[in-house]
């Protein structure tokens, strides 16, 4: 049987490097956004790295498990729908990806205790479907650098 994408993604050899090239992607899709909703994200991304420094990396680490649990069952049919880039699989359905991947950022949100943080997950939330949609072709590709 083969591996799911959490033993593989989240083996305690692999996960640091994976850890490693979220935040990569993370910085990347930074460095992309512009205008008016880009520079929401943006202004968000450094409130929270002034206010707490260190404090996106610790999230990567924090939420890649779950993230990973919610991208398994897109991983699990395109095995089986027999597509080679696992980017475009998940860009063809993004919509559904993108919600199911902020459910887990929205359940954090939900339960952190800390008002700049709330305060920054919030003004951006509202344009957040579609930061993520355009940064899924880069997670099929960090997915499939190692799972493919």
């Amino acid at each position: 049987m083969a591996a799911t994408l959490q033993e593989i993604l989240l083996a305690p050899d692999t996960q640091p490097q994976v850890m490693a090239d979220c935040y990569t992607l993370i910085e990347q899709e930074l460095s992309d956004k512009s205008g008016m909703s880009g520079t929401a994200v943006k202004l968000a991304y450094k409130t929270v790295n002034t206010f707490m420094p260190g404090h996106v990396r610790f999230m990567v680490g924090e939420l890649l498990p779950d993230m990973v649990g919610k991208l398994e069952p897109f991983w699990v049919d395109f095995g089986t729908s027999g597509g080679s880039e696992f980017g475009d699989y998940l860009a063809k359905r993004s919509d559904e990806v993108a919600e199911a991947l902020l459910t887990v950022s929205d359940a954090r949100a939900a339960g952190s205790g800390r008002p700049t943080v709330i305060k920054a997950y919030r003004s951006v939330r509202g344009a957040a479907v579609k930061h993520i949609q355009a940064a899924l072709p880069r997670i099929g590709d960090l997915v499939m650098k190692y799972a493919g």
